[in-house]
């Protein structure tokens, strides 16, 4: 496993990866770090996809708004290596901020519209941190698949919307959201609850299946976004972000989810801010 600082090492180090084999294909696990179970998913995913497989670990300050948690965002690389190292992973691109976002950038990358709503629309700016930075790991890395987890849902559909706009060569592969036995979506951000708050957290995963049992009967989509947000409200401990049920790829609101629908949800447990979303698929069985 190699362990690459700069653009030009990480350029150079694919190159000679893929010298081995022409017919090689090279898959990408774009990280923050602080690695737990649902990141080792997409790793396993991609090694059965790829030939070989690069894990970036970058702690995007440009997705960050003023007031959140950049700062004490968990970094804890050393025991990230570890366990990319025991998945057996090819290259670890580990940039530096001033790698990533020069001082004088001046360019970045904004999807209009879908990029706006759900954590977008609770987060201005995320989205357009998040694509700039993808985006230019998609440049520079020449992956030729990508993959990401269901757990975030609007993320992916911005991705979607990023790659075919611009035309990306890849193939953006999403994978099923991890959870812990008691239906706990894995988030690098559980460790920042209490022992008390991750029990109330629980109440997002059980509020987000509520829907799904309803949804077998009711397919009016303003009925089960009501039903959501009171399943939510009423948690104990829990604070609304956003509760609604839109269109998959779109992120707009609809009238029935006969077509599929994505049931989700941002709540604050504390000052931890969790998302967590369904898939009702076509024909909405649950």
């Amino acid at each position: 496993m190699r362990i690459l600082l700069t653009i030009a090492e990480l350029r150079a180090a694919r190159a000679e990866l893929l010298q081995r084999d022409a017919t090689a294909t090279l898959g990408l696990v774009p990280t923050m770090g602080a690695l737990h179970e649902g990141h080792l998913s997409l790793i396993r995913a991609a090694k059965k996809r790829c030939r070989f497989v690069a894990v970036s670990i970058f702690v995007n300050p440009l997705q960050f708004g003023p007031s959140e948690d950049f700062s004490r965002y968990p970094r804890t690389f050393d025991e990230d290596c570890t366990l990319l190292l025991q998945e057996g992973v090819d290259l670890v691109f580990a940039p530096a901020a001033e790698e990533m976002v020069p001082a004088n950038a001046t360019t970045f990358i904004e999807v209009g519209g879908i990029g706006d709503r759900l954590d977008g629309r609770s987060r201005p700016g995320h989205f357009r941190g998040v694509t700039t930075i993808v985006g230019k790991l998609f440049h520079v890395i020449a992956p030729h698949a990508a993959f990401f987890g269901q757990k975030d849902a609007a993320q992916v559909a911005v991705l979607r919307a990023m790659v075919r706009d611009l035309n990306f060569d890849l193939e953006l592969v999403v994978c099923p959201t991890v959870r812990e036995s008691d239906g706990l979506a894995l988030s690098s951000r559980n460790r920042y609850l209490s022992a008390e708050e991750r029990t109330q957290a629980l109440a997002l995963f059980r509020a987000l299946r509520s829907v799904a049992s309803l949804s077998a009967e009711e397919k009016d989509a303003k009925v089960l976004q009501e039903h959501l947000r009171s399943c939510l409200e009423i948690a104990e401990g829990l604070r609304v972000d956003y509760a609604e049920v839109v269109h998959p790829r779109t992120l707009e609101a609809i009238t029935t989810t006969n077509g599929g629908a994505l049931v989700a949800a941002a709540v604050w447990v504390g000052k931890t801010r969790l998302i967590d979303n369904i898939l009702l698929p076509l024909g909405n069985t649950p």
